[in-house]
C-alpha cells in the first residue's frame, strides 16, 4: 500500500525488476540518472539495500593512515600531492606510524588502520612490511586496510614482481584488505583527461582480481561529479558488477564526490546534493552483487551521508581519524569524529548502528 503513493509513470519495468530481484541492464541505469524522481529513486534502491541489510548501519573505529603525499603523479583532481623534492612534501617513518597507531588504539579504541599515500620512489617493499609487521606487533588483531590499485602496480614496477607476487608478501606481512581508491572513473576517455597518468581500468581491476584470488577482501571506489556523464557511471559501475560475478571478492562500493577546492579543476565547481542521492540510490540499484554501499561522509558532509541512508546507503564509513587527501581538497567537515556522535546520526536517522571493521565478520551493537 505504501508504494501507491509514489508516481512510478514510465519506471514501472525497472520497479517490477527490482520487487523481483532481476538485474538492471546499462539502458535502465542510464533511464534513472536522467530522471529527476529522487523520492522514487530512494524507494527503489532501499528496497535493494533492505533485502541485502534489513536495518543496519555498519560503522568502523578507523584511522587513516595518509603515510606520504610525495608522488610522481599529477592528477587533474588532486590538492594532495607533491612532487619529489617539492616543498611541503613528507613522509613517515615505519616508527612514527607505529607510534600514531598505538596513540589511536589508546585513545580511540580503533580498530581499524587505512593506509594510503602517494607515489614515493623512496619506499619500497620494504618499508611496507615493515609499516605492517610493527602495526602487528603493536595490536594484532588490527585490520589493516592498505594501498591502492594504483599504489600496488607502483610497488610492482619498481620492484620487479608481478602484482601477485607483492600482494603475497604484504599479505604475509599483515596485510588483511585493500581500499578501493585510484579507480575514478573507469571510462577512457574521461579517465585520460583527469588522470593520464594513472593505471588503467583494466589494470585497476586485474590487481583488484588478482587479491581477490588471494582472499584479500577489497573496496570500489567511483570518483562522480567533475566531467563525467550519465553513461559512464554506469559503464563504471557495471565494470564491478561483472569482476564481482567472477571473485565475489569487493565487500563495498564508495561512491566518492569530487571536492574541488585547490585542484587544477577548481573552476568546474562540485556535485549537489541532488546528484550525491542520485549516484547512491542508482548504484545501489545496479550493483546487486556487491553486498555494502558506503558514503564516504567526509565528502558529502555528515547530514547528507544521514539522509543518504534513506537511499540505499547501509555504511556510513568510520570515524576517519587523521584523514588529509579529501581535506586538502577544500572539504569542511570534521577530521575527528568520536563513536558516539556516530551512533547518535544513525540511531536518529532510525537505522540500528553496528561496529564493524572492513571485514563485517562481526557485527557489535553499541549500549
Amino acid at each position: 500500500m505504501q508504494d501507491a503513493f509514489f508516481d512510478f509513470a514510465g519506471f514501472e519495468d525497472i520497479a517490477a525488476k527490482i520487487d523481483g530481484a532481476e538485474r538492471l541492464t546499462f539502458d535502465d541505469g542510464v533511464r534513472l540518472y536522467r530522471s529527476n524522481n529522487l523520492p522514487l529513486l530512494g524507494l527503489l534502491a532501499q528496497k535493494v539495500r533492505t533485502r541485502l541489510n534489513g536495518r543496519k548501519v555498519f560503522y568502523s573505529l578507523n584511522l587513516h593512515m595518509n603515510h606520504t603525499n610525495v608522488c610522481t603523479l599529477r592528477c587533474l583532481f588532486c590538492a594532495f600531492s607533491r612532487r619529489p623534492g617539492e616543498a611541503g612534501g613528507y613522509t613517515f617513518t615505519p616508527a612514527e606510524i607505529q607510534k600514531k597507531v598505538e596513540e589511536a588504539l589508546h585513545r580511540w579504541k580503533i580498530n581499524e588502520v587505512h593506509i594510503v599515500g602517494g607515489h614515493n620512489p623512496d619506499l619500497g617493499m620494504d618499508y611496507y612490511k615493515d609499516v605492517f609487521g610493527r602495526i602487528r606487533q603493536t595490536a594484532g588483531s588490527l585490520y589493516i586496510k592498505a594501498l591502492t590499485a594504483p599504489e600496488i602496480d607502483d610497488l610492482a614496477m619498481r620492484s620487479g614482481l608481478t602484482y601477485r607476487q607483492v600482494l603475497e608478501e604484504l599479505k604475509a606481512a599483515g596485510l588483511d584488505g585493500m581500499p578501493g581508491g585510484g579507480a575514478e572513473i573507469f571510462a577512457p576517455r574521461t579517465r585520460r583527461k583527469i588522470c593520464r597518468e594513472k593505471i588503467s581500468a583494466e589494470t585497476w581491476l586485474e590487481i583488484h582480481e588478482t587479491a581477490h584470488g588471494l582472499a584479500l577482501k577489497t573496496n570500489a571506489t567511483m570518483l562522480y561529479g567533475h566531467i563525467e556523464s550519465d553513461e559512464d557511471r554506469v559503464d563504471h559501475v557495471l565494470r564491478l558488477r561483472e569482476t564481482q560475478d567472477r571473485t565475489r571478492g569487493f565487500y563495498s562500493f564508495i561512491p566518492l564526490a569530487y571536492n574541488a577546492e585547490n585542484t587544477p579543476m577548481q573552476k568546474l565547481g562540485e556535485a549537489g546534493g541532488f546528484l550525491d542521492l542520485k549516484v547512491y540510490a542508482v548504484s545501489r540499484m545496479l550493483l546487486d552483487n556487491v553486498p555494502h554501499l558506503k558514503a564516504h561522509w567526509i565528502t558529502t558532509g555528515l547530514k547528507m551521508g544521514q539522509v543518504a541512508l534513506s537511499f540505499g546507503v547501509d555504511d556510513l564509513g568510520g570515524t576517519n581519524l587523521n584523514e588529509k587527501i579529501i581535506h586538502d581538497a577544500g572539504s569542511e567537515t570534521p577530521v575527528d569524529l568520536s563513536q558516539e556522535e556516530l551512533v547518535r546520526l544513525i540511531r536518529d536517522a532510525g537505522y540500528d548502528p553496528c561496529l564493524v571493521d572492513s571485514s563485517y565478520q562481526h557485527c557489535a551493537l553499541p549500549a
